[in-house]
């Protein structure tokens, strides 16, 4: 791990050069996965995760299923080259908590009445870890499952905010995240409805609505993101058909 900075706001700007309010730079690639039903390739910052999303599919074993809808089943996963100190391959207790509650962000959002006695799984795999992967997970687990034609009630956007030097900013970088004095993940779709909502560290009421607000506009940004990836590439399909038949 690396040392404590001394200060992490400078004249303004953050140890990456960004302001309190900017996240880092995102990138998305829809359908990277052949054999998936959708799947998302998403960078932000030096985080680089891949989601992909099987189903609806029958569920296994049986007495698992639901008869009045499809289960939601998520697995995020951190290889262990993701970070500069090797991890233990497969699942552990930080992997099994952050799989619970990016499910929970996801099962009200999406129909699951639709396809009773199925299962939709995501699968979430960080490829490379810098702060913020299940914020970034959900954002392109949210795209995998559009990519799917898995009906929502809409996106899923996340982005975290925090506490350093007694500032609130957006989209913690490592430094920040792993010394600063809170960190909150938020997830919300389009029309602010938040579901999810963790706080590591400590805020005063103030602060707390405070970064709530600020979180509203970093989530706002990445809705924007990933609609427009949405319709790049449907656009970029149509195209390729030839458009519409004269």
């Amino acid at each position: 791990m690396s040392e404590k900075p001394e200060h992490f706001i400078i004249d303004g700007k953050r140890l990456d050069g960004r302001r309190r309010d900017e996240l880092r730079p995102i990138k998305i690639e829809l359908s990277p996965l052949d054999r998936a039903d959708g799947s998302c390739y998403l960078e932000w910052g030096r985080n680089k995760v891949v989601a992909a999303v099987y189903g609806p599919r029958e569920l296994h074993p049986r007495h698992r299923q639901n008869m009045t809808g499809a289960v939601v089943q998520c697995r995020y996963n951190m290889a262990s080259f993701s970070v500069d100190e090797r991890i233990r391959p497969g699942p552990s207790r930080r992997s099994v908590e952050i799989s619970k509650v990016i499910r929970q962000a996801f099962e009200h959002v999406v129909f699951t009445k639709f396809f009773p006695k199925t299962a939709i799984d995501i699968y979430i795999e960080v490829l490379r870890a810098d702060a913020g992967t299940r914020t970034a997970g959900i954002n392109a687990a949210s795209l995998a499952l559009a990519d799917a034609g898995i009906p929502m009630r809409g996106l899923v956007s996340a982005c975290a905010v925090g506490k350093v030097d007694g500032e609130i900013v957006l989209d913690l970088m490592k430094e920040e995240d792993n010394f600063g004095d809170a960190d909150v993940p938020v997830a919300m779709t389009s029309d602010n409805r938040i579901t999810l909502l963790q706080m590591d560290g400590r805020m005063t009421t103030e602060e707390f609505y405070k970064a709530l607000e600020l979180a509203k506009t970093g989530c706002t940004t990445v809705y924007e993101l990933q609609r427009q990836a949405l319709v790049e590439k449907y656009d970029n399909e149509y195209q390729a058909e030839g458009g519409l038949d004269e």
